[in-house]
């Protein structure tokens, strides 16, 4: 409905000032380019356009008469949809709409259910995210790019995209060479990699991570090692078969635990391709850059050099010493993405600090010809960060996210135990339930916030029964599904009609007045990238519901109709919470 009735107030609204204008009263013949938009301070309406203050501008007239004129005969002519219309200082009309609309808006929730809001666009979407280092704990710092993606994968297939989701694997470049020479060393000795694939099989990802740090301490008592680790990687690009058994082994370990962690996060990808795949790609690249004169030499190396307008530096396409670059796998990897699956978007999220590096490879990919009629998109995630600054601990060290999420789990539970909700819970129960509190107050703290801004990680914050929090707005949840549960609405009542004859209250009317903004709020998530839209509705939905709730008595209403309502009422708005809980990919408990 939200997109219906945004157009269905620009025709009432082009249809008043086309009348205004016949009987002379605007002394204008075209009407301007406007908005309908919601209006950011409260108390303002339901919409508010600045339709009178483009007309002023071109009339070099008063705007605030305008919209007096243009209000004015907007609730005259459209009592349908418009319950009040006013001007406001310094132009704005500003619109009420008419509680009957919220009414059957209301309606089409509980007949929809979770579809409401959904569309069938049909078109197809790559995304790649979360992209981990192998041989490398998964961190922190990994949570932000996996959940995100995952929430914007979440959305863009509740519209009908049809999503790829990639999971580009850091591994390949000289940190393998690195971490072959230290198994060399340290793990197989004199033996061969064919000789000792249990040992290898049986290494773990800190295992791995321990090796590959303490290179770097190695390596500076002895900086020879430096050349022996690129010989390594040297040598697995040239497909030696002791490098490639030992790097395979490395990845085999690395991708068992990613997976693990994937399942505690319930997030899926279904196509690994690390960097390695596009290994044999490399060279193909390199030659039609150099066909299409975007290649030069420089000190040996050869880079790609971009159009003096586009006012981007120069990217390498070959090392020095014939490597490959990161670059040059990034194009391959859109060259793939562009002919395996001719997607519609192509999104990539990671860290901010790479921003720049996919601004030379989309418009590398623009240049070469490959990216035509898709829209390229790079999501850069800001860093964690603690309430003193930091959140990062000595050099070698990584702030494993299982124990993170071991953490938010143990302080779920001891919170829900002392807030009494869960009194006749088995123990059971109780695990289940923290850790879907626990783990959805870890991703609610980032999904809550822009991509672009850092997160300070606060326990305080992130379980929160009462204040900005995925616990606030599951133990919402669990409350309206509490109260459906006691009740027997949906035995007796076709949800599809519920009437409402009463007068409503204003604390009823505040939670009508937002419920038919989902769908916009869900396209305006996708258009921006940038699930913090959703996130921002299910905590004010709550806040409004749980007012309400304070004042206003559900099963015990004084008439039957009146519980009716505020069962309906209560039902579209757990609808709408869940909704938004899903495609943030966090668990609704229905009881808590």
């Amino acid at each position: 409905m939200a997109t219906n009735i945004v157009q269905e107030l620009r025709t009432a609204i082009t249809n008043t000032v086309t009348s205004l204008m016949e009987e002379g009263v605007l002394g204008q013949s075209e009407i301007p380019d406007f908005t309908v938009h919601y209006p950011e301070a409260k108390g303002r309406g339901d919409f508010a356009s600045n339709i009178s203050l483009r007309l002023a501008r071109e009339m070099n007239g008063s705007a605030l008469e305008i919209a007096g004129a243009i209000a004015s005969l907007l609730q005259k002519n459209f009592p349908h949809i418009i319950e009040k219309a006013e001007a406001v200082s310094p132009g704005f009309v500003n619109i009420a709409l008419s509680s009957s609309l919220f009414l059957q808006e209301m309606h089409e929730i509980l007949r929809q259910g979770d579809a409401y809001g959904s569309q069938h666009i049909g078109k197809t979407m790559v995304i790649e995210y979360s992209s981990p280092n192998i041989a490398k704990s998964f961190g922190i710092g990994h949570l932000r790019s996996t959940i995100i993606g995952q929430a914007l994968r979440n959305v863009y297939e509740f519209l009908g995209w049809k999503c790829i989701g990639i999971n580009h694997l850091g591994d390949w470049g000289t940190p393998y060479g690195k971490l072959i020479t230290q198994i060399k060393k340290h793990i197989l000795g004199e033996q061969s990699a064919a000789q000792n694939k249990n040992i290898l099989k049986n290494l773990s990802v800190q295992d791995l991570e321990r090796l590959y740090v303490s290179f770097g301490k190695e390596a500076e008592e002895n900086p020879e090692m430096q050349e022996e680790a690129r010989l390594w990687f040297s040598k697995l690009e040239q497909g030696d078969h002791e490098a490639r058994l030992i790097w395979e082994e490395a990845r085999e370990v690395s991708l068992r635990e990613f997976q693990r962690m994937y399942d505690l996060l319930d997030v899926r990808i279904e196509n690994v391709m690390g960097e390695s795949f596009y290994e044999k790609m490399l060279a193909d690249i390199v030659e039609e850059v150099k066909e299409k004169g975007f290649a030069k030499e420089s000190q040996g190396a050869l880079i790609m050099e971009f159009p003096e307008e586009k006012g981007i530096s120069p990217a390498m396409l070959r090392k020095s010493d014939g490597a490959s670059t990161y670059f040059t796998r990034d194009l391959a990897a859109l060259r793939y993405r562009s002919n395996q699956w001719s997607p519609n978007m192509l999104v990539v999220e990671t860290g901010m600090e790479q921003a720049l590096h996919f601004r030379q490879v989309f418009c590398a990919g623009m240049l070469l010809g490959w990216t035509e009629g898709i829209t390229l998109s790079h999501v850069g995630h800001g860093l964690y960060r603690s309430q003193d600054g930091k959140f990062s601990t000595r050099e070698g060290k990584t702030i494993h996210l299982e124990k993170v999420l071991e953490e938010a789990v143990s302080r779920a539970k001891i919170m829900l135990e002392a807030s009494g909700t869960m009194p006749d819970f088995t123990e059971e129960e109780k695990q289940e339930v923290s850790a879907i509190v626990g783990i959805g107050g870890v991703k609610y703290n980032d999904l809550s916030q822009h991509p672009k801004k850092d997160i300070v990680f606060s326990w305080d914050k992130i379980l929160n029964l009462k204040g900005d929090s995925a616990a606030y707005i599951q133990y919402t949840y669990a409350r309206c599904e509490s109260i459906m549960k006691k009740s027997n609405f949906l035995a007796t009542r076709d949800l599809a009609k519920p009437d409402k004859t009463q007068d409503i209250s204003e604390e009823e009317r505040n939670i009508l007045a937002l419920l038919h903004r989902f769908p916009s709020v869900v396209e305006q998530a996708a258009s921006q990238l940038s699930p913090h839209f959703i996130a921002s509705f299910a905590l004010d939905l709550a806040r409004r519901y749980n007012a309400f709730y304070a004042n206003h008595s559900v099963l015990q209403a004084e008439k039957e109709e009146e519980k009716e309502f505020r069962l309906a009422l209560t039902k579209a708005t757990a609808q709408l919470l869940k909704s938004c809980l899903c495609l943030l990919g966090i668990q609704a408990p229905e009881r808590m």
